[in-house]
């Protein structure tokens, strides 16, 4: 009897610790995950529910499937509703974009003005809810919002509530995302999926090779790109982590201009 309890001890032993280590092992795969999770975050976007590449959420953004691609120089675009209520209410884009036009837009900072080339060729949708939202003033008096000095290297901006979270109450598809590259100097959508472009946008100051094809290049810095890096070399407050959180040097744009020709 006692050789028969001992053996039942000893089996009840090794179940328990092929339980603990199905747990040990589990408890290691899912901080690998959330750890590739974050570094995906931090390669898309943090946390705190900002949109940069993670807009309004903690989900990285995938790349957009094709139903939610415009098609480049679009002559017809689709501006849906949005799930949260606009930062700014001033309505939605005209449904049919001047596809011919040549557009440059002059964001007035605190720092000194920014201009930057549209791709209205290639974004023709975004360009016209980008233009639209400036003739509107939506941008005026707005912060930029976020800045990352590690990995990535840009300067988000485009949100009313200075948060992270706002948009303009509607939401559209990405454009111009084959052979997307984030060199210095490129202006491109912030995203929290596909489809969910709105108003927030970020500008790249330097190389930017860790961010996957997924966000909206629109437009090209033509002058002003040593204003942002200056303000990327005072650094963040790190207020989403190390290399990430508000601008220490706060960037306030004035107001946005459009020239059409």
């Amino acid at each position: 009897m006692a050789g028969k309890k001992e053996r039942q001890r000893r089996l009840a032993r090794e179940k328990y610790e092929r339980q603990q280590a199905r747990r040990v092992h589990h408890a290691r795969r899912w901080r690998t995950w959330t750890i590739m999770g974050l570094a995906c975050v931090t390669v898309v976007g943090t946390g705190t529910a900002a949109y940069f590449l993670v807009q309004g959420g903690g989900k990285p953004a995938a790349a957009a499937p094709a139903s939610t691609r415009a098609t480049p120089t679009a002559t017809h675009c689709t501006y849906a509703a949005a799930s949260a209520p606009a930062a700014r209410n001033v309505g939605v884009p005209p449904a049919t974009p001047d596809g011919k036009a040549t557009y440059q837009a002059t964001i007035v900072t605190n720092r000194g003005d920014v201009v930057i080339d549209l791709r209205n060729a290639k974004a023709t949708c975004t360009v016209n809810s980008f233009v639209y939202l400036a003739g509107k003033n939506y941008f005026n008096n707005t912060h930029c919002h976020r800045l990352t000095t590690s990995g990535n290297y840009v300067l988000q901006c485009g949100d009313p509530t200075g948060t992270g979270q706002g948009g303009p109450g509607y939401q559209f598809a990405s454009e111009n995302l084959s052979g997307a590259k984030y060199t210095a100097g490129t202006v491109a959508m912030a995203i929290a999926g596909p489809g969910t472009n709105g108003s927030q946008f970020f500008l790249v100051y330097r190389d930017s090779k860790l961010l996957q094809p997924d966000y909206t290049p629109f437009g090209t810095v033509v002058k002003g790109l040593g204003i942002i890096q200056n303000v990327a070399k005072a650094g963040t407050d790190n207020a989403n982590g190390p290399g990430d959180g508000h601008p220490k040097e706060k960037v306030v744009i004035e107001r946005v201009t459009i020239k059409k020709t």
